[in-house]
C-alpha cells in the first residue's frame, strides 16, 4: 500500500530506524492516499475475500475486477504477528512517546519537520510490530494555524512523521494513537463478518393495518424476502416480507437499530475511552518548534498536506481560495445558479449554513421529515435554487418515506447540467459496517452518472466532499470508527482521481483544526468548506 516513491523511505525506516533522514518522499497522513496511481493487477496483491450475500450475484468486467482487486490491495493493513495479541501487550499511548529530530534545527516555512513516534505496550515495553492507526498535526493556538501530518508506519513500533512547516512562529507537535493495531483487526473482522449490526426497517401499510420488517443489503436465513433491488444500478435492497401485506404497500425506510454484544471481553479491553481511544500521545523532549519567516515558498503541490488553517482561514495549497465573508458575495456567487446537494446528513450541514447565512435565500416547505428532507430553499431576487437529498440505502436516518428515497446515480442521469448547475456529493458514513465492495459498487455507479453527465454537459460544476473525523467512543467506534472513514474516503479519492471533479479536503480540514471531532464539524469549519465550494464555483481571477 506504499507508492514506489515511499518504498524508499519504508526500507531507510526499517534497516535504520536510529538514523533521522531529510528525505521528503513520505507516505499520506493515512496509510493509503499518497498518490492517485492506479496500480495495475500485477502490482497488487490478489484478496481473497469471502462473497458478501447480495454481492456474491454481480457480475464484474474484466476492467472491474481488476480495479476491484487493486482498490482491496491498496486499503489493506498491517496485522499483528499473532491473531490473538493480550491486551498488557497491546498499545499504550502512556507509555509510548514521540521526539522531534532536531529539535533545536534551524526551521524556515516551507522546510519539512521530521518526528519519530515509539510504540510500548502497557508493561512498557516496545512494541515489534506496526498498524497502530495515528493522526498526527501541527499547530500554533495564538495564531489558531494547524495542518495535518504525513505518517510512515515502519512495521517495528516505530513511525515517522513529516510535517511541512507553513507559517512562522512557535509550532506544536500533537500525535494521537486512534486505535491501536489490535483493535483495527476486531474491526476488520466486525466489517467482514457482522456486516448486520447496523440494521434497518420499513414499514407496510394498506388502509388501517399495517406491519413493520427488518431490512438490509443482505438478510440472511430462508424467510421470503421483498426484492427492492434498483432496476437501473442494480444496487441490492430487501426487506423480509409481511406476513400478510404484499411487497408493494412499502410507505417507509429507518434506522432499525445497532446489534449489541460484538465483542468478547479481551476484544472489549482494546476500546476503552480513556485508555486507548483517541488518547494523546507525549513527547519526551521538546513539542514544539521555531519557525522563521522565508521571504517567497513556492508551493510544492505533491507534498501533504492539501491545506492549512491560518486565523481561522483555511488555505489550500493547490489553488486559491476566496473567503465569502459577506453574504452579499454569495449571492452573488451564486446568482442565476441550481445547487444540488446529494448525500448525508455532513452535506446537509451546508444547505443548512447556506440557507441561514443568506438573507433571500428562503426554504420552501416541502413538508419534509426533520433532519431527514428532501430539502429546498429559493432565492427569487438572485434566481438561485438550492436543493438536498440524502442518498439512497443504506442510511441510518429516522424515517424517510419510500417514494423518497432515490439513488445518486439516478439523480444525476435526471439533470441536463451546463454552466449554472453546480453539484456536490458526499457518501461515506452510513457504508462503514459493510464490506468494502458494497461500496465500490455504490461509487462504480455514482462515477459512471458524473461520466454521462460530463460528457453532455461539460460545463457541468461537480465538487466532493471528502469523510471527515469524529469524536469516538467504545460503541461509536464499532459502527463508525475514523478508520472506516479513512479506508472508504481513501477508495473514493482513488476511484475519482483523473476525472473532472473537485474535492473539498473535509478530512484535513477537520483534522487540522483545534476543536474537538464531530461527526457534524462545527459552523466555523462548515464556513469554511463552504468559503472552499463556493471558491470552484467562482474562482478567483490571478
Amino acid at each position: 500500500y506504499y507508492s514506489k516513491k515511499n518504498k524508499f523511505e519504508l526500507f531507510n525506516c526499517i534497516l535504520f530506524p536510529s538514523q533521522h533522514l531529510d528525505d521528503d518522499t513520505v507516505s499520506g497522513s493515512n496509510w493509503i492516499t499518497e498518490n492517485n496511481d492506479q496500480p495495475s493487477l500485477s502490482q497488487t496483491t490478489k484478496v481473497t475475500r469471502k462473497p458478501y450475500c447480495g454481492y456474491e450475484q454481480q457480475t464484474l468486467s474484466k476492467r472491474e475486477q481488476v480495479e476491484q482487486e487493486s482498490l482491496l490491495a491498496a486499503i489493506q493493513w498491517p496485522k499483528p504477528p499473532d491473531d490473538k495479541i493480550a491486551f498488557l501487550q497491546s498499545t499504550d499511548p502512556v507509555h509510548s512517546d514521540f521526539v522531534i529530530v532536531k529539535p533545536r534545527g534551524f526551521f524556515k516555512v516551507g522546510d519539512q519537520l521530521e518526528v519519530l513516534v515509539r510504540m510500548k505496550d502497557f508493561q512498557g515495553k516496545p512494541k515489534q510490530y506496526g498498524g497502530d492507526y495515528l493522526q498526527a498535526r501541527i499547530h500554533s493556538p495564538l495564531l489558531k494555524a494547524g495542518a495535518t501530518g504525513r505518517i510512515v508506519d515502519c512495521h517495528n513500533g516505530l513511525y515517522k512523521v513529516f510535517f511541512t512547516l507553513l507559517w512562522p512562529g512557535e509550532v506544536k507537535v500533537s500525535v494521537t494513537l486512534v486505535h491501536p493495531s489490535e483493535a483495527i483487526q476486531v474491526l476488520l473482522r466486525l466489517r467482514e463478518e457482522r456486516p448486520d449490526r447496523v440494521y434497518f426497517k420499513s414499514s407496510f401499510k394498506s388502509g388501517r393495518y399495517s406491519e413493520t420488517t427488518e431490512c438490509n443489503v443482505c438478510l440472511p436465513g430462508d424467510l421470503p424476502v421483498c426484492n427492492f433491488t434498483d432496476l437501473y444500478t442494480g444496487e441490492p435492497w430487501f426487506c423480509y416480507k409481511p406476513r400478510k401485506l404484499p411487497c408493494a404497500s412499502r410507505i417507509s425506510h429507518a434506522k432499525g437499530g445497532y446489534q449489541k454484544g460484538l465483542l468478547t471481553h479481551e476484544e472489549s479491553l482494546f476500546f476503552q475511552s480513556d485508555v486507548n481511544i483517541k488518547r494523546p500521545i507525549l513527547s519526551s523532549g521538546p513539542d514544539s518548534v521555531i519557525v522563521k519567516p522565508r521571504p517567497f515558498t513556492a508551493e510544492d503541490p505533491t507534498v501533504s498536506p492539501s491545506g492549512y488553517y491560518y486565523e481561522d482561514h483555511w488555505r489550500p495549497r493547490t489553488h486559491w481560495i476566496h473567503h465569502f465573508n459577506k453574504s452579499d458575495d454569495i449571492s452573488k456567487c451564486l446568482q442565476g445558479k441550481v445547487i444540488h446537494l446529494f448525500g448525508d446528513s455532513t452535506i446537509r450541514q451546508w444547505f443548512e449554513y447556506l440557507t441561514s447565512v443568506v438573507p433571500d435565500l428562503v426554504e420552501f416547505n416541502l413538508g419534509s421529515p426533520k433532519n431527514v428532507g428532501p430539502f429546498m430553499s429559493v432565492d427569487l431576487k438572485h434566481n438561485i435554487l438550492l436543493k438536498f437529498r440524502c442518498h439512497g440505502p443504506p442510511i441510518r436516518f429516522t424515517t424517510v418515506f419510500s417514494s423518497e428515497l432515490r439513488y445518486i446515480a439516478n439523480e444525476l442521469n435526471g439533470i441536463v447540467g451546463g454552466r449554472n448547475t453546480v453539484i456536490a456529493i458526499t457518501i461515506w458514513s452510513h457504508f462503514s459496517t459493510f464490506p468494502v465492495e458494497v461500496y465500490i459498487r455504490r461509487l462504480r455507479n455514482i462515477r459512471r452518472s458524473v461520466i454521462q453527465l460530463l460528457d453532455r454537459s461539460p460545463k457541468t460544476l461537480i465538487i466532493i466532499r471528502t469523510a471527515n473525523v469524529q469524536e469516538l467512543g467504545p460503541e461509536v467506534s464499532l459502527f463508525n470508527s475514523d478508520w472506516y472513514s479513512l479506508q472508504l474516503d481513501s477508495v473514493m479519492r482513488k476511484m475519482f482521481s483523473g476525472i473532472a471533479v473537485h474535492f473539498v479536503d473535509a478530512w484535513e480540514m477537520s483534522l487540522a483544526h483545534y476543536l474537538p471531532h464531530n461527526l457534524h464539524p462545527k459552523e466555523v469549519i462548515v464556513r469554511n468548506q463552504i468559503d472552499a465550494f463556493l471558491s470552484y464555483v467562482c474562482p478567483l481571477q490571478t
